[in-house]
């Protein structure tokens, strides 16, 4: 492959491409619609991750484009696990959506199946 990459293809004129090369195998639908480099060594390498994505967005139905609002960390969930060691982690999220702060304490009450963790009253709040 010493062809040049182009700028490949987004939205309704990718998938009118890929429409119109059905007949083709994956790699070379990639290829034709600008999703390939060529290397140093003037290798041809198809960029299918690239390819996809951009179907994807095509559709609708972007992928991998949400992230934490500091850029770092993972999604907030609600569920957690035990770690090996019997901690639980709630995670920074919830303690900042609660406005807690460091030394906040909390009573814990054990019912069946659940934890209710109960917040103390600051000492600046009485």
């Amino acid at each position: 492959m010493t062809e040049t990459a182009t700028t490949p293809l987004t939205g309704k004129a990718l998938l009118q491409k890929v429409k119109e090369l059905s007949h083709l195998p994956r790699r070379e639908t990639a290829k034709r619609c600008g999703y390939y480099t060529t290397t140093k060594n003037n290798q041809g390498r198809v960029n299918l991750t690239d390819f996809y994505d951009a179907i994807l967005a095509a559709r609708g139905i972007p992928l991998g484009t949400e992230t934490s609002k500091d850029g770092r960390g993972r999604e907030p969930t609600y569920r957690v696990s035990v770690h090996k060691n019997g901690q639980i982690v709630i995670g920074a999220t919830y303690t900042q959506a609660m406005g807690l702060k460091p030394g906040d304490e909390f009573e814990i009450k054990l019912g069946y199946k659940h934890i209710h963790l109960i917040q103390m009253d600051r000492e600046e709040d009485k």
